[in-house]
């Protein structure tokens, strides 16, 4: 028995494909990259954007043919484009599909799999965790001893509701998992090979808020910190109101936690922030990119822009674009903004900047960090740095450094999984090249 999975989006969709795919390895299926070889296949789905939405639909009919030969094919369709609210649209739309899955919740597909047995089970407890797979979470045979970076769930769904956001309404309210569940899944990964953890919620530094008597971010960091063969530990995304002192502590102080932060800002000009429903000032922003540096001198720091938001003046973008070139950051996701139907943007406001304006001050953005980044990144050159390689691609071994700089460096030997010390010797804004210290001493000589 085999299974395909097709993920596209965020991390967390990746890290909810993984969980399936354990789930299925728990009732003997195997993996295969070729969806007419499959007995199940699972289409995890995206709908932050348009195109990520007609992407899905445009898979998941080209799946159609394959379920026409083959009727004891099993269709799982997962993720945002399911949502929580219910499918009975999509069920009309695409008779086809066997099963219905909300983000994060392998339970209805494996209730399908296994039918009459599921029922069987007496314990309600252990019904729960068989169709959640909270026990060990077991990697493809391809990927044992394989993959070195692994991202865990923590916090799933969202109450925050900015306005431009669908996430809340199809990944619903914001729910901790046990910390108990958290570590056992990093423990199974660390047992076959991981060596990187990251922590993902959709706002990480809320974890831990919505249960009385179990730990924060910070107090879930240390614990995580103390799992034998894990290396680094990160998290991700974090949101300014909530990134507190114990948690720049906890980075400041525990040797496994790099010191990279993820904390979008989304526009640089309070009236655009206030629309968006962010809960915070440009100022706020700036004060707290302070008070990291000032703590963690040598972290690095992603933030997120949307451009033309509706309302957004061209004086409001240049205060986005003043925020960017000021605060020097290491990482700048940009995206235009696009209305998604049920959010309150949607709803209430007008789409009232032009693709092309839209366009125009990507650009412009885009261009500001290029330059921004390849400056920061020309410091690293002729340093050495410890880099965790991950994989090989198109021969060169590809790794990342502590502040997640992109190294590539050749060598015949197997790296995955080492964190060596390397020296840069090229930089350019979106990658490094570097040598090994001991090959820079061969050559050397």
């Amino acid at each position: 028995m085999k299974y395909h999975i097709w993920t596209e989006g965020c991390q967390m969709n990746v890290a909810d494909s993984q969980r399936v795919g354990s789930a299925l390895e728990h009732l003997g299926y195997s993996q295969t990259e070729i969806p007419a070889e499959a007995d199940v296949i699972v289409l995890n789905t995206c709908v932050v954007r348009q195109s990520a939405e007609d992407k899905a639909y445009g898979r998941l009919s080209s799946f159609r043919p394959l379920k026409q030969q083959n009727p004891g094919l099993v269709i799982n369709l997962m993720g945002c484009l399911v949502g929580v609210k219910g499918h009975e649209k999509l069920k009309a739309r695409f008779p086809y599909v066997d099963v219905f899955s909300p983000p994060s919740d392998p339970g209805p597909l494996i209730a399908h799999l296994t039918q009459g047995e599921i029922r069987s089970m007496e314990n309600a407890e252990t019904t729960r965790r068989f169709l959640t797979m909270d026990e060990e979470l077991i990697l493809p045979v391809s990927e044992r001893g394989q993959l070195v970076s692994a991202h865990v769930p923590v916090v799933y769904g969202c109450s925050h509701a900015c306005t431009y956001c669908i996430i809340p309404y199809q990944r619903g309210i914001e729910r901790s998992r046990p910390v108990g569940d958290i570590i056992a899944e990093i423990r199974s990964l660390a047992a076959q090979g991981v060596k990187e953890i990251t922590l993902l919620g959709q706002i990480v530094d809320r974890y831990g808020k919505d249960i009385a008597d179990g730990p924060n971010l910070a107090g879930l960091l240390r614990l995580a910190h103390e799992v034998d063969g894990i290396e680094r530990l990160r998290f991700l995304t974090s949101h300014p109101n909530y990134f507190g002192e114990d948690l720049l502590e906890a980075v400041a102080e525990l040797p496994k936690v790099m010191p990279h932060f993820e904390i979008p800002i989304q526009a640089g000009d309070d009236t655009v922030l206030e629309n968006m429903r962010r809960g915070y000032t440009q100022q706020d922003y700036r004060r707290l990119v302070e008070k990291i540096r000032a703590r963690i001198p040598d972290c690095s720091i992603a933030t997120d822009i949307i451009v033309g938001f509706p309302g957004e003046t061209e004086a409001q973008f240049m205060q986005t674009f003043q925020v960017l070139a000021d605060l020097k950051l290491d990482v700048a996701h940009l995206a235009r903004y696009s209305m998604r139907a049920g959010t309150v943007a949607t709803r209430r406001m007008v789409d009232d900047v032009s693709d092309e304006e839209k366009m125009r001050r990507f650009r412009l953005l885009e261009e500001l960090q290029e330059n921004v980044v390849a400056e920061i990144n020309g410091k690293y050159l002729g340093e050495s740095v410890p880099v965790l390689f991950e994989e090989k691609v198109k021969g060169r071994w590809k790794g990342r450094t502590p502040t997640n700089k992109l190294v590539f460096v050749e060598s015949d030997s197997d790296l995955r999984g080492k964190i060596l010390p390397a020296t840069i010797t090229w930089t350019g804004p979106w990658s490094m090249q570097a040598t090994l210290q001991r090959q820079a001493a061969l050559l050397s000589f």
